[in-house]
């Protein structure tokens, strides 16, 4: 029978009965135990934050001491002060009798200034703790927990997306009975326009879909991710790389080309790798002359999911390549992992120039409508999408408007401008330089604009990917876990996840 490995869902901390069985001093020192990392955790917490979000009356709240004094901190003190008194006051929303519809929102942003897309604990400045924020300020939520939200990719640090869609449960001027009703679609709330009233410039959304299912996930029905990566030629071969990208397409276990999320409960690495191709960047811009190492390319690669890190460990390797530090037949030997169980030792290439660009959906979706019954309006809106959904697609048109777009293009042209500037400035900056190298010295030029993307100290003499020190493999790395109970070794019986549940890149 086949085994299955799951994460070791304990409960955490001591239940209850075991509580009243501990003597008063080991309570007393749980509690100062408890207090002392209660303690470590808001300092770090005050850390981590920035300026604007110490002047937030709720983290102001949550940085508070343990006997009511507040962590010493002068922005944090002047802000609770600041606080209305009658803030508790204030009017709140009646979501009893606010309708909702459920919705795809197509979302874009510039990752280079937050800590990833996904919400941590440890930091606010987040893309999706941006987004949330929004949505319950403009009342469109009352709160993440019940908006039945999905995200279609997890970006990492320093990360872009185009094309982000989050599917969301959003308060609806219509009841569910007309809401796909032309003149329901034609006058209901302006959702984008309204969330980028109130968004940064560089995380704003794009357009909204009515969905006709209420199960429908952006994170399980989601058929396949497309990504950009962005590099300049510097020294780098192209025709290598692309010769490389062709090897990669395949049905395959991608455990050398990925940081391994054991401890998570990822234990299968196979991904459906569908196309992979090195494309240069047209511009109308001024025309760089051919072989120069300003000119830009990007690497396009999909699949129906990612591993974590899969797409920068995957253009490390093609930038060795591409340096002719190895042969494209690298991409088949990594790939090969009964003769390579264990990863070489290498450091992803960084994660600034990687944009999500494209995503594509099921007509329907593969979730099952299951109602909570204390819930009548979503319950009535699953109902009639199990009638529709059996001739309809889920999907709709994507809505967009006018106003909302030139509103945007207007924040891009800004980013661009700003970027463009600088860009230019470097650049003029670059050709003296160059100049007076060639008139001093008559030294060949150099080409190292594709330095940077490899995160790691330039060696002295170069060593193979396959003769570097190995990490360990994936079958010791589960039965460490396993020990540590962390996972659990299971008979297989149920049917395999969906892959997309899997940490992206």
């Amino acid at each position: 029978m086949n085994k299955k490995i799951v994460i070791n869902k304990r409960v955490k901390g001591q239940t209850r009965e075991e509580l009243t069985q501990l003597s008063k001093t080991e309570l007393i020192d749980k509690i100062v135990q408890l207090e002392a990392y209660n303690f470590q955790l808001k300092n770090l917490l005050q850390k981590k934050l920035s300026e604007a979000d110490k002047k937030n009356s709720e983290y102001a709240v949550v940085l508070r001491g343990a006997d009511g004094d507040e962590v010493p901190n002068k922005n944090v003190s002047e802000t609770v002060k600041d606080v209305p008194k009658n803030k508790d006051k204030q009017r709140k929303f009646n979501w009893t009798s606010a309708h909702q519809r459920h919705v795809l929102m197509k979302i874009t942003y510039f990752g280079w200034d937050y800590q990833g897309f996904a919400c941590q604990e440890d930091s606010a400045d987040t893309i999706e703790g941006h987004l949330f924020r929004a949505l319950e300020r403009t009342c469109l939520i009352e709160s993440r927990a019940t908006s039945n939200y999905h995200r279609c990719g997890r970006t990492d640090k320093e990360v872009s997306a185009f094309c982000q869609v989050i599917s969301i449960n959003l308060r609806s001027k219509h009841s569910p009975d007309t809401q796909m009703e032309p003149e329901s679609l034609s006058t209901e709330i302006d959702y984008c326009s309204l969330l980028n009233r109130v968004l940064p410039k560089n995380i704003q959304c794009v357009s909204w879909m009515p969905l006709r299912n209420p199960e429908y996930s952006a994170r399980f029905d989601c058929i396949s991710r497309t990504y950009r990566y962005y590099f300049p030629k510097g020294d780098l071969d192209i025709d290598s790389m692309q010769q490389a990208c062709q090897l990669l397409v395949c049905h395959g276990d991608f455990r050398n080309f990925c940081k391994m999320d054991v401890h998570n409960g990822v234990t299968n690495y196979m991904r459906n790798l569908q196309h992979a191709e090195i494309k240069p960047c047209h511009s109308t811009e001024t025309k760089l002359e051919e072989g120069s190492g300003y000119i830009m390319y990007y690497l396009e690669i999909k699949a129906n999911a990612f591993l974590w890190h899969q797409i920068r460990c995957i253009m490390a390797v093609l930038l060795l390549v591409g340096q002719k530090h190895e042969q494209p037949s690298i991409i088949t030997k990594l790939l090969d992992v009964g003769s390579n169980p264990c990863k070489p030792q290498y450091t992803p290439a960084i994660g600034l120039p990687l944009n999500l660009f494209h995503c594509e959906f099921r007509s329907h979706s593969t979730r099952q409508s299951n109602p909570p019954a204390a819930d009548d309006e979503i319950a009535n809106l699953s109902q009639i999408a199990i009638v529709e959904s059996e001739s309809q697609s889920d999907l709709t048109n994507w809505v967009y408007s006018e106003e909302n777009l030139q509103k945007l293009i207007e924040n891009v042209q800004s980013e661009w401008t700003q970027f463009s500037v600088k860009c230019t400035m470097i650049r003029n900056v670059l050709v003296e330089l160059e100049a007076l190298l060639e008139q001093n010295f008559k030294a060949p030029q150099i080409q190292a604009q594709a330095m940077l993307l490899q995160d790691a100290a330039k060696p002295r003499q170069y060593q193979p990917l396959l003769q570097r020190k190995r990490c360990e493999s994936l079958e010791n790395r589960i039965d460490h876990f396993v020990k540590k109970q962390r996972l659990l070794v299971k008979s297989d019986t149920t049917t395999e996840t969906n892959k997309s549940e899997s940490n992206e890149d």
